[in-house]
This record gives structure tokens, sequence and C-alpha cells, in this order.
């Protein structure tokens, strides 16, 4: 399975992966249907942001408060791996849930993407659209 994602929201997720390092940056991933339009940073605010991240629950509460009134939905999450490899680590896939929603994973200079299969992560096929 593939999901489109624009050319924007691959720059912001490279921009924003390198402008948070060391730490783990992080964020929302917004379209409709499979594609991506949007990335909405937010804040990351585990006790250890240098290994770990956890989405500003506020950005999510916005997030889906948007969505409900029209907005764009939420199709998934990013962050980045700063030292490490764009694919999904143990403690990701500890947080695996099974709600099917896309992971971006940003490292050295990529991105990845992910679908949250409950049992872990597999991986999806991206096609980069203009925007």
């Amino acid at each position: 399975m593939a999901v489109e994602v624009t050319s924007g929201v691959i720059a912001t997720l490279l921009k924003e992966a390198e402008a948070s390092a060391p730490l783990e940056c992080c964020g929302l991933l917004l379209g409709h249907g499979e594609r991506i339009d949007q990335a909405a940073p937010a804040a990351n605010i585990s006790p250890a942001p240098e290994t770990r991240f956890e989405i500003d629950p506020a950005a999510l509460f916005a997030a889906h408060r948007a969505s409900r009134t029209g907005g764009a939905a939420v199709l998934g999450y990013y962050h980045s791996h700063p030292k490490g490899h764009p694919v999904p680590s143990a403690t990701d896939c500890e947080h695996s849930t099974g709600d099917l929603r896309v992971w971006a994973i940003i490292a050295a200079g990529e991105v990845a993407f992910w679908r949250d299969s409950g049992n872990g992560f597999t991986p999806l096929s991206c096609r980069i659209i203009d925007g």
C-alpha cells in the first residue's frame, strides 16, 4: 500500500528533524484519505527527548477538534531518530496500538513511512506529489 505525501510535507519533516537535533522532534500528519497534506509540529513533552517522544496532548486534541469541524484528519504522527535510522525502534513498537495510522520517522536525512499494525509496523511506500 502507498501513501501520497506532498513535497512540502517532506521538506517540513526534514527541516524539523534538523532543527530539533539532538532532540527528537514530533508532530502530526494531517490530510484526507491516504494523502498527507500537512505536517503540524508539536512540542515533544517527553522527559527524555533525546531518545523518546511524546506529542503534546493539547496539539492532538486541537487537531481532532479541527477535523470534526471540517478540517484535515489526523492520519498519523511523525518523529525523528537523531542518532538512528528511519525505522521503528523497540520503544516505537512497544507503543504500537493497531490504530492503522501512518508513522513517519526521520533520520539521516531520510523519511520513511510505516503503518501501525498493532504488532509493530509495516513499511509503506510513499508517492511524493507536488504541494
